[in-house]
């Protein structure tokens, strides 16, 4: 059977990485039998999270992940034209190639607050001595990854105002469409719920998440998916 190695399940959340979200989303809406592996990045093919295992092949990186559960598997975008499969592209560019940077500054780098927040989600579980070096450590370098992007070096306003952007791109995208394609969800769907439910739905305060959920359309679009793909997550 396919094995999801993620972080641990936290927050009430599918996962508290965008990528590991996207790829169990994307399993649960595409019906392929897997087995979840909690781990940390450091056994990982990339040094990330998610990575696959699958017919003794582990494959890291959530773009080719996808295209791998695609062709040996199943596609969710059989059904999309030319040119929809340009925008969902475009889309998923804009999601975790710019709004995922205004999310990490968000937990990385924003206020205290939420980086011991972050801190604690991560590393909790670690000895005291290795859980603070190994937190110091890793936030140093995603920090300086932040910095390397360009994200941050703006000031934290007009960080945020980007973020907003796409937010409203994707909520006018969007509509009152179930997905972003219409009826069916599709792999711009496990893309954009992994990371915008990892925005508004965890306790991580930003002018992002209050922007976020200012938008009806996305709120509801969050609440529609967790509900029909992932009951075992629902309160009662």
């Amino acid at each position: 059977m396919l094995k999801l190695y993620q972080f641990e399940r936290t927050w009430g959340i599918p996962n508290l990485s965008p990528f590991c979200c996207k790829i169990e989303t994307y399993l649960r809406m595409a019906g392929i039998e897997h087995e979840i592996k909690p781990a940390l990045p450091m056994r990982a093919p990339k040094g990330k999270l998610p990575y696959i295992e699958d017919n003794g092949r582990k494959l890291g990186d959530s773009r080719f992940i996808i295209e791998h559960l695609k062709s040996a598997y199943a596609d969710l975008d059989t059904a999309l034209t030319a040119e929809e499969l340009a925008i969902s592209t475009a889309m998923q560019r804009l999601l975790e190639e710019h709004l995922f940077w205004v999310a990490l500054y968000s937990r990385w780098q924003f206020t205290d607050e939420n980086w011991q927040v972050n801190k604690q989600a991560i590393f909790g579980a670690l000895p005291p001595i290795i859980r603070d070096i190994a937190a110091s450590h890793t936030r140093k370098k995603i920090r300086q990854q932040i910095h390397g992007h360009g994200m941050g070096r703006h000031q934290t306003e007009e960080i945020f105002a980007l973020g907003k952007q796409d937010i409203d791109a994707l909520a006018a995208y969007l509509g009152h469409k179930p997905y972003f394609f219409g009826d069916r969800p599709t792999t711009l769907d496990a893309s954009a719920f992994g990371l915008l439910i990892n925005i508004s739905g965890c306790p991580i305060e930003s002018p992002l998440k209050e922007h976020a959920l200012t938008k009806e359309n996305l709120v509801a679009y969050i609440e529609r998916i967790t509900h029909s793909f992932y009951p075992d997550l629902q309160h009662p």
